[in-house]
């Protein structure tokens, strides 16, 4: 019970994600998180010498990487476990680090300048604004509680979504043309294959967050709230 007590707040925010996770209130950051997916391929193409000609999202949590060049495995690889990556790494640094205002001001930084590089549509080029300075302005003016808290909405989602994402679009509709189906296509295998092993590779990952990431207390304390200001 004590080692629950040092992280209740994040079990209610868990909590609190399941319950709105099919409500409106969560699907900007659904949205998000697809965003981080493209990013993820954009980020791949883009380190093994591909152009990315766009990158959008939609109000459907869809999204599309349209690029020229680049290694094509790992640009299909990093759609789903990047932006798991980058979840869990913003989880970890959120409830491990004080640099929570820097990161979130980073974060919304590359989000508005990759719309500004790449989106052409008008709710993908609205979104990223939207989202991208926000992220700016929250880092910039208020306390570094207000960062961390949404660092680790971010984080959690990211961990939540993506296996279930990757579930529901590689073996629950294998059907779905999903960067498991181009994957198992190019390099052989099977649709379901990638997709099961995606979703063990992203359980690990959670796993390691659970078990590494946590420490012994992860609750944002009031009494400290002195600390939370820069």
């Amino acid at each position: 019970m004590a080692h629950l007590r040092g992280h209740w707040q994040l079990i209610a925010l868990t909590v609190l994600l399941f319950a709105l996770w099919q409500t409106p209130v969560v699907a900007p950051l659904k949205i998000l998180i697809v965003y981080l997916h493209e990013l993820s391929h954009a980020i791949a193409i883009l380190a093994t010498g591909g152009s990315v000609e766009s990158l959008t999202v939609n109000a459907n949590e869809g999204g599309l990487v349209i690029s020229r060049g680049g290694n094509r495995f790992l640009s299909l690889s990093a759609g789903y476990l990047g932006s798991l990556i980058i979840g869990a790494m913003l989880f970890v640094a959120a409830v491990r680090t004080h640099a929570d205002r820097a990161i979130l001001g980073v974060m919304g930084g590359i989000i508005v300048l990759t719309t500004l590089l790449y989106s052409r549509e008008v709710f993908a080029v609205v979104f990223g604004l939207v989202t991208g300075l926000a992220m700016l302005a929250v880092a910039r003016f208020l306390p570094r509680t207000y960062s961390d808290l949404i660092l680790r909405m971010i984080g959690l989602a990211s961990v939540i979504y993506v296996p279930y994402d990757i579930f529901s679009d590689t073996i629950q509709r294998s059907y779905l043309r999903s960067d498991a189906r181009m994957l198992a296509e190019e390099f052989g295998g099977a649709t379901m294959m990638w997709g099961a092993l995606w979703i063990a590779l992203s359980l690990g990952v959670l796993a390691l967050c659970l078990r590494y990431g946590l420490g012994a207390d992860s609750n944002i304390h009031p009494s400290k709230r002195s600390d939370y200001k820069t």
